[in-house]
């Protein structure tokens, strides 16, 4: 479903990502961790166009995402991407966050939107919200918003970058939640987090990344188990003692 093959990425003279091979099938979870600065959430924009890169590939359902073009915005849509700070409009209540992107980039009507909408926030426990502006929720049910209208746009996979990393701890778990119910349904996830709880719990792989390089790309018992690398075996230590 997507390809990663040798993708490199500069900011200037910075290298943020080095040759990264990476491959994500229909269903999987595969949770991206590493040190703060390692690349992960690049890594995400980069297969979401979000950001250009200078050298390797990115294909995703057959679609080469440097190539993309004027179907970039639908292609973006198809990979449902939650920021760590939700990203909701301000100005918009609820229901229009998650319509106003089905009806101009999937040209669906006003009342085929709402009912997607309607469909998807009972789905993530918020139905009696629809009439609320970002402001009036807390930061858990915001995140489920970000949630839903990723979801109103039929995604074959959705990108999270580190989604709870803005929450208070109380609110951790009703994003997990939500979460663990997509990935229970088949929905295939790439998740950059440090919640290695839920790694633990959810993931098919893990993969480590550390100066813009993955280090590994394993499954999931075998990473925590017994890690390939010193800097993994270090990251894994300090993470889990916390």
């Amino acid at each position: 479903m997507i390809e990663i093959r040798k993708l490199s990425k500069w900011y200037g003279d910075t290298a943020v990502l080095r040759d990264c091979d990476l491959s994500i099938r229909k269903g999987e979870v595969v949770v991206v961790c590493g040190p703060s600065g390692s690349g992960k959430s690049t890594l995400l924009q980069c297969i979401n166009g979000l950001e250009p890169f200078q050298q390797g590939d990115v294909v995703v359902d057959g679609i080469h995402v440097a190539r993309a073009g004027r179907a970039l915005p639908r292609l973006r849509a198809r990979l449902g991407m939650v920021f760590q700070r939700f990203e909701l409009f301000p100005h918009l209540d609820v229901m229009d966050n998650l319509c106003l992107a089905q009806r101009r980039v999937l040209g669906r009507t006003q009342g085929a939107s709402e009912d997607k909408a309607r469909v998807l926030l009972d789905r993530v426990g918020l139905s009696e919200h629809a009439g609320k502006y970002p402001a009036q929720l807390s930061g858990g049910q915001q995140q489920r918003v970000a949630i839903a209208r990723a979801l109103c746009m039929d995604p074959i996979c959705m990108l999270f970058d580190e989604p709870t990393s803005a929450l208070d701890p109380e609110m951790i778990g009703e994003v997990l939640e939500v979460m663990n119910q997509l990935a229970a349904d088949g929905m295939t996830m790439v998740v950059v987090t440090h919640e290695m709880g839920f790694a633990h719990r959810i993931a098919h792989r893990v993969v480590f990344m550390d100066g813009g390089r993955i280090l590994e790309d394993t499954e999931t018992a075998a990473f925590f188990s017994a890690p390939q690398t010193e800097r993994a075996r270090l990251f894994l230590s300090r993470i889990l003692s916390h």
